[in-house]
């Protein structure tokens, strides 16, 4: 039990302190994607994605986030993207507006989250995936990602 509470502890001050004053801005150059991220949470680079951006987790693991921008020529609508992408059933929230798209669901203990804004050109994501035990602590960390999404 006092490992349980000890590592509870350890999780809650480590993103009390991300969000407090551990975030950075990271940019996409090619497409003018920006997005506010908390760099003392998603320490380890993971990958590259399609497109230009990059893939981060947490040191151990239980989260990730990438940042993406892909090449919208087709001048797709955010509701047409996202039926190309092929979405599973099973969304719990949609948004779909003139230019962005939020889906978000559960899948296999894991909260998944993708915003993506549409621009001329590019479309700009982010998509972060978090344990959903861990929800209430990662509900702000979501939010401010989201909210500070921009591109070109």
């Amino acid at each position: 039990m006092k490992t349980i509470l000890a590592a509870a502890f350890a999780l809650s001050a480590t993103l009390s302190v991300a969000r407090a004053d551990s975030w950075s801005s990271y940019q996409i150059p090619e497409s003018g994607t920006s997005v506010d991220i908390p760099v003392s949470i998603f320490t380890e680079m993971a990958g590259k994605p399609d497109g230009y951006g990059q893939q981060f987790r947490t040191s151990d693991g239980r989260a990730d986030l990438t940042v993406q921008a892909v090449s919208n020529r087709q001048g797709l609508s955010p509701a047409e993207f996202l039926a190309r992408k092929n979405p599973p059933p099973e969304i719990i929230y949609k948004r779909i507006a003139r230019n962005f798209f939020v889906v978000s669901s559960i899948k296999r203990g894991t909260i998944w989250y993708d915003r993506c804004n549409f621009s001329r050109g590019y479309v700009h994501c982010v998509l972060v995936n978090y344990p959903v035990a861990e929800k209430r602590q990662w509900d702000r960390i979501v939010t401010r990602i989201s909210h500070s999404l921009n591109g070109g």
